[in-house]
C-alpha cells in the first residue's frame, strides 16, 4: 500500500517529521493515506484496536475510540494497532465542556432511577467511576511522540492552542458536524475535513453549536445543504449501510463515508452478546435518547428508554448521567438482558453482518466498484 502523505516515525524517533498541509488538489484518500474512500466510526464499548486494524487491511481507515480511555490505555491502543498494521488510524476524542459536578442533579437522577434499582435489587453506586473526558494537554502530551496520523474530535474542536499543537504534527484533523452551520464553522477553526453526521446515525449526536434536536436532519439533506457551501472535504456519516447508499451519498458531494452500525457484528467487534441480540431483531427500533449519558444519542429501544420517554429532562449533563445507569447495566447484562445498556446503533442495520471487518469492507467497495461499472456502461 502507498502512504504518500503521512509517513510515521516511531514513538522513539529523535527526527521529527515536516508538518505538511494538505493540499486541496488531493483525493481524501490520499489527504488520509489510504486505498478507498470507507471510514470506520469510532465505537467506544464496542471496539479496540483489533476492529481497526482488520478495516485498515481493506485499505479503509480504521478508527480507535479515545474518549474513556486513561492516557496508558490510550498508548496501548496506539501500540497495538502498530504492532499488527503499518496503515494509517484514526484516534478519536471528545471535545466537550466538562460541567461542575451538581450534587443535587446527581442524587434526582438517582431518585428518579428507584423503581428500577428496586426491581433489580441493585444499590446505587457509591462513586463516579470512569467519565468521558475532554481532549486536553495531558491527552496531547501523551500523543506527542506518536503524531497520530489522523485525530477525529466529536463535539466541535479543542482549543485553538491544543489544535494548532495537534496540527503541528502533521497530523490530519477530521470533526462531525450535523448541521451547516456547524460544517462551517469547523472548516472556518482548522477541521481539514468534515464528517457530515445525519441524523440516522448510531451513538452520540456530535452537535456542539445548537442543542435543539428539531434542527438534526438526515445524512443526504445535510449533504446536500453543505455542498456547494463548504469546501473542505465531506464525508457522510449516518444510514449507509450498502453499495447503493453510498453511491447516494457521493453523488450528493461526499468524498468517502464513515460506518459504524455495519461493523458491530463482526468479528473483531466487542459488541455484547445482548447487544449483538438486539441488532439482529428487525423488528426493534432505534430513537434517539439521552438517559445513559445526558446527551443525545441513537440507540435500539429498550425498558430504559422506553420507561423515561426517550429524553428525560432529569438526566444531568454529560457525561454524569452514565454512573447511575451503570450498576443497573451490569445485572441486567449478567441476566443476559440488554433492559438497561446503551445499545447504540444507526436506523439502518440492513449492512451488519458476522464476518471480519476487512472481508465485509472489500466486499462493500467492490460492491461499489461493480455498481460504478454498471451505471457507467448503462
Amino acid at each position: 500500500m502507498k502512504r504518500k502523505f503521512f509517513r510515521r516515525l516511531r514513538a522513539n524517533s529523535f527526527k521529527k517529521p515536516k508538518p505538511t498541509k494538505p493540499d486541496t488538489s488531493m483525493s481524501i484518500t490520499e489527504v488520509l493515506g489510504i486505498d478507498i474512500p470507507l471510514l470506520q466510526s469510532p465505537m467506544a464499548g464496542a471496539q479496540d484496536w483489533r476492529l481497526a486494524v482488520a478495516v485498515a487491511r481493506a485499505g479503509g481507515l480504521g478508527a480507535i475510540p479515545c474518549g474513556m480511555l486513561g492516557p496508558e490505555q490510550i498508548e496501548e491502543q496506539i501500540r497495538a494497532f502498530r504492532e499488527h498494521s503499518n496503515a494509517n488510524y484514526n484516534l478519536n476524542f471528545f471535545c466537550h465542556n466538562m460541567p461542575e459536578l451538581n450534587e443535587e442533579s446527581l442524587q434526582k437522577w438517582q431518585n428518579r432511577l428507584t423503581t428500577h434499582y428496586q426491581a433489580l435489587n441493585v444499590a446505587p453506586p457509591e462513586t463516579l467511576g470512569t467519565l468521558r473526558r475532554p481532549f486536553d494537554q495531558t491527552i496531547a502530551n501523551i500523543l506527542a511522540p506518536y503524531q497520530p496520523p489522523v485525530i477525529s474530535f466529536h463535539f466541535g474542536l479543542p482549543s485553538a492552542a491544543l489544535l494548532q499543537q495537534v496540527k503541528s504534527w502533521g497530523t490530519v484533523v477530521l470533526s462531525s458536524a450535523t448541521t451547516l452551520e456547524e460544517a462551517l464553522y469547523l472548516e472556518k477553526h482548522g477541521a481539514d475535513a468534515i464528517i457530515a453526521q445525519g441524523l440516522e446515525a448510531g451513538g452520540h449526536r456530535g452537535m456542539f453549536l445548537n442543542e435543539d434536536l428539531s434542527k438534526q436532519i438526515t445524512t443526504t439533506e445535510l449533504l446536500s445543504q453543505c455542498k456547494n457551501r463548504v469546501s473542505k472535504p465531506i464525508i457522510a456519516a449516518g444510514g449507509i449501510a450498502s453499495a447503493s447508499d453510498i453511491l447516494q451519498v457521493m453523488d450528493l458531494g461526499a468524498e468517502a463515508v464513515q460506518l459504524g452500525t455495519n461493523y458491530l457484528l463482526c468479528d473483531e467487534s466487542n459488541s455484547s452478546q445482548v447487544h449483538r441480540e438486539a441488532i439482529l431483531d428487525s423488528k426493534r427500533t432505534t430513537a434517539l435518547t439521552n438517559v445513559f449519558s445526558g446527551r443525545p444519542a441513537r440507540g435500539i429501544s429498550n425498558k430504559l428508554m422506553q420507561a423515561l420517554n426517550n429524553l428525560s429532562d432529569d438526566a444531568p449533563e454529560f457525561p454524569y448521567a452514565t454512573p447511575a445507569v451503570a450498576p443497573l447495566r451490569t445485572k441486567a447484562e449478567a441476566n443476559q438482558s440488554g433492559d438497561y445498556s446503551p445499545l447504540w446503533s444507526g436506523s439502518n442495520r440492513s449492512g451488519c453482518r458476522a464476518v471480519s471487518a476487512t472481508t465485509l469492507s472489500r466486499e462493500l467497495w467492490n460492491e461499489v466498484l461493480a455498481l460504478k461499472q454498471d451505471h457507467h456502461n448503462r
